[in-house]
């Protein structure tokens, strides 16, 4: 099974492209993992967010591969504790699913379409989050996932 990132925007902050960079690393020694950054739709002055979550949604579903589980990030999503993130990694390795994609949208969220195509929706937190941060957050999750379906220390419970 391969892990795939699809995001909206480049990472700002210096701290959040390290804090990233590590966990993806640390991923990485569990299963492929890749993550694409796509660039955030421009709308002008007098910007649509409509318009602007369409457009990046359209550059969302190109970039998912046919027949990937995908797993769309989105403030109304289901809540899940690490232990059950886990138990989805854990089922989905077992299942022999060839590619589990997440996606992170945009200042905007996500498009409809691009919640449509996903498998399930997932919510990180109640909290309002910057998709910035969902991105670190997510991938320090995934981490704790595979340490957890590993049985290693990280996860301490």
């Amino acid at each position: 099974m391969k892990i795939g990132l699809i995001s909206i925007g480049k990472l700002s902050q210096p701290f959040l492209r390290d804090g990233v960079a590590e966990y993806a690393g640390r991923i990485q020694r569990y299963i492929a993992f890749n993550s694409s950054e796509l660039k955030e739709a421009k709308g002008g002055s007098k910007a649509n967010s409509k318009v602007i979550r369409e457009q990046e949604g359209e550059r969302i579903l190109a970039r998912v591969p046919e027949g990937a589980y995908l797993v769309a990030l989105d403030e109304r999503g289901r809540d899940y504790s690490s232990e059950k993130l886990a138990d989805l990694l854990g089922q989905h390795m077992l299942q022999g699913t060839g590619e589990l994609v997440f996606v992170i949208g945009g200042a905007y969220g996500l498009s409809r379409a691009v919640k449509e195509r996903a498998n399930l929706l997932l919510s990180l937190s109640a909290l309002t989050l910057t998709h910035q941060m969902a991105r670190l957050l997510l991938l320090e999750q995934l981490y704790r996932g595979f340490t957890i379906l590993r049985n290693e220390p990280y996860h301490n419970r």
